[in-house]
């Protein structure tokens, strides 16, 4: 479809050009308050809500080139941390139009390569700074303190900041929704806060102490105070620096802060608070993968009992179940297998739920032709033997007969296929009070072989009294209004057998428009928090690795700027070779450009919150705070020195005992750096070829009314 359309001038790198404007069209999905787009199908007319870049690069022409390399990137990221993709997308275009402006300025492209990724490289050096360690979330993990718990009982700030009912402050509708992790936000009476959550001037600081004599200014308070008091942060190079405050590891590996009134611990142990941090604002989904994640570990416990083993987050045994139409109030979590089938199927399901069932699990197709493929016979040709009377049935009718006999024989009610169903089959075991799942993922089976003691086979000849499972029960999920049966036209059943491992998320959507959009956020929580516990660690979020790789871009270019002065004036120690001398002379400009990637970041992450009126007034702002993070002489040491600020002690000051803290922000660690490392191979690539392909010899030879045309999107 068509999206966009730009000037494309032919004298100039065409691939980076292209880049730039498929990546501009994914600039409203930046951050947590996507801009949401509604995809309408040319053919079919089907429309679709969406808002994720891998929805919208679905419906983009990307047939050229270039167009598949971006998308090639995009799936890779999503299928191995479906989270980053926004990230990703941005930076290909922000960092092509930086190799664009290398190649205005005359630096050659060897540089260029070299330069950027050796700047990337320090970046990703420099943001270890900010990790935060993440341990034993699950040795004391409380059932009564939950996601949904923390969030029925408050109001609303941001998704993720939670105010209790009843301590005189504005109600949920008077206030703004902060779902941002930004630079950014709004005070209670929505006014727009021009000091943001991370970076705070002191004169600031020194104002909160005066905040808690009246409530009104209490209100303003509480929005700059946070749960930053419980993270780890490991040992790391970058405090070591000699400033006003220095971080001193200490040997029980935490990281202590002195130079301040109270030195401050950082950890995070606590499953609740970094769910919250990872939501990014997303409360409905972040609670679904929390009530996920406790039945897993309930599910463990009973399990393994006395003799408990460290838990570890299945994701894999995870499922979701999306039905569209359905009221939201019906979303929920519950444990075992839930599926939808043809509501044809009702009778046959009334019959079953009442009785225990034996299930067969089949790894491959159940249809008449599959074979291994060392014994496909040749097609259209039939052999028939002399002495036999030639059958009236077909070969299909022969084989299903066979099948049912075997079902019969072992009193099988309950058959699940990884592969395709012969729907002749499918009809006569219908009829015959058998029921056939086709399409099952291979977890699914895996989960129902280990619960019911059923063994997975290829074909149905393989069949016999070890490989069937019992124990199974299956029953309709929930009592949904008649009216709502008969406009979808399915019923939902759930297939599940005691200790089986595994939990099916139900999403539901009266808006069918809106179902990939709930999916695609509930996965994207889900691995965000898998992550997490996986590398047990986690950044600081709300901009600060960003903002932290901004910093260090400009003071690594400022240090170039100084030896390319020296490389001017006939100065050039340890250096004999042309590239060296090169390198030197345009570092600076390579790292400048690729310093405006992250500033053109920052200022559209902040845009894109509405909490600045246009692009420039984000990137004033960014600039003021980049300032002050030069001035202190370390910015690492600036940013964490602003998060200990935020940790004001407010909640000891005679406020109501119910008022939970505000939570801390996180990013996962790998997801976030592979984004990075993604866009900038994509660019170098699309640069390089550029030079050696599609720009050619002959582009000096073109005619002025050949130098623009248009690329469409």
């Amino acid at each position: 479809m068509v999206m966009a359309c730009r000037v494309i001038n032919k004298r100039r790198h065409m691939g980076l050009q292209q880049l730039s404007s498929f990546a501009g069209t994914g600039r409203t999905f930046l951050g947590p308050l996507k801009l949401s787009k509604f995809i309408k199908d040319a053919e079919c007319h089907e429309s679709m809500l969406i808002s994720s870049t891998v929805r919208l690069l679905e419906s983009l022409d990307l047939t050229s080139a270039v167009g598949q390399l971006l998308n090639e990137a995009v799936q890779a990221q999503n299928n191995t941390y479906k989270t980053g993709t926004s990230t990703l997308l941005f930076l290909i275009g922000a960092w092509s139009s930086a190799a664009e402006e290398c190649l205005h300025l005359g630096v050659p492209i060897s540089l260029i390569v070299s330069a950027m990724s050796e700047g990337l490289n320090s970046c990703i050096e420099e943001v270890v700074s900010l990790q935060v360690p993440v341990h034993n979330v699950f040795d004391h993990i409380d059932s009564t303190k939950t996601f949904s718990g923390l969030e029925t009982s408050s109001v609303s700030l941001c998704p993720f900041l939670q105010i209790p009912s009843g301590t005189g402050l504005q109600k949920e509708h008077d206030l703004k929704d902060l779902a941002s992790p930004s630079l950014i936000f709004y005070n209670l009476s929505g006014i727009p806060v021009r000091s943001p959550k991370l970076f705070r001037s002191q004169a600031e600081v020194e104002a909160d102490k005066n905040t808690l004599q009246n409530p009104q200014s209490l209100q303003n308070s509480l929005l700059t105070s946070s749960r930053y008091g419980k993270s780890i942060l490991i040992h790391s190079r970058h405090f070591n620096r000699t400033d006003n405050n220095q971080w001193i590891n200490k040997p029980d590996g935490f990281l202590e802060q002195h130079g301040g009134a109270t030195p401050n611990t950082y950890r995070c142990s606590d499953l609740v608070e970094l769910e919250m941090g990872l939501s990014h604002g997303d409360h409905h989904s972040m609670k679904l993968v929390d009530e996920a994640v406790r039945l897993q570990y309930q599910n463990a416990s009973m399990q393994q009992g006395s003799h408990m083993m460290p838990f570890r987050f299945d994701i894999s045994r995870i499922f979701t179940c999306c039905l569209p139409g359905v009221p939201e109030s019906f979303s929920c979590v519950c444990p075992g297998f839930i599926t939808v089938i043809s509501i044809s199927n009702t009778t046959l399901i009334k019959e079953l739920q009442n009785q225990p069932i034996r299930i067969l699990l089949i790894e491959g197709d159940l249809t008449e032709n599959y074979r291994h493929l060392g014994f496909n016979k040749t097609t259209n040709i039939n052999t028939v033997l002399e002495s036999m009377r030639v059958q009236q049935d077909t070969t299909e009718e022969l084989w299903t007969n066979y099948v049912l006999q075997v079902l019969i024989k072992f009193n099988v009610n309950l058959v699940l296929v990884q592969g395709n169903v012969s729907e002749h089959l499918t009809e006569k075991c219908i009829h015959s009070k058998r029921l056939v799942l086709g399409s099952v993922n291979s977890s699914v089976m895996q989960a129902f072989a280990e619960a019911s003691g059923a063994v997975q086979v290829t074909y149905i000849t393989q069949v016999n009294e070890n490989c069937v499972g019992s124990g199974v029960s299956v029953t309709f999920w929930r009592s949904i209004p008649s009216d709502v049966i008969d406009r979808i036209n399915i019923i939902t059943i759930v297939i599940k057998t005691e200790g089986i491992n595994l939990v099916t998320v139900v999403l539901t959507s009266p808006v069918t428009a809106q179902m990939q959009t709930k999916e695609d956020r509930f996965w994207t929580c889900a691995y965000r928090l898998y992550y997490a516990l996986k590398e047990q660690k986690v950044f600081l979020g709300g901009g600060a690795v960003e903002f932290l790789c901004l910093s260090h871009l400009q003071i690594l270019a400022e240090q170039s700027l100084s030896k390319r002065n020296h490389v001017c004036s006939g100065w050039l120690p340890n250096t004999s070779s042309w590239l060296a001398s090169s390198l030197a002379l345009y570092r600076s400009t390579v790292l400048k450009c690729l310093a405006n990637g992250w500033h053109k970041y920052l200022s559209t992450l902040i845009y894109n919150t509405a909490s600045c009126s246009s692009e420039f007034e984000a990137s004033t702002f960014v600039q003021q705070r980049l300032q002050n993070a030069t001035d202190s002489g370390s910015p690492s040491s600036y940013i964490l020195n602003e998060y200990s600020k935020l940790n004001s002690g407010i909640f000891n000051s005679g406020i109501s005992n119910k008022l939970e803290q505000i939570p801390s922000i996180y990013d996962v660690v790998i997801p976030k750096t592979e984004a990075w490392r993604r866009a900038l191979d994509l660019v170098l690539l699309v640069l390089q070829t550029d030079s050696e392909i599609i720009t050619g010899l002959g582009h000096t030879q073109l005619n002025s009314q050949e130098t623009e045309g248009f690329l469409f999107l």
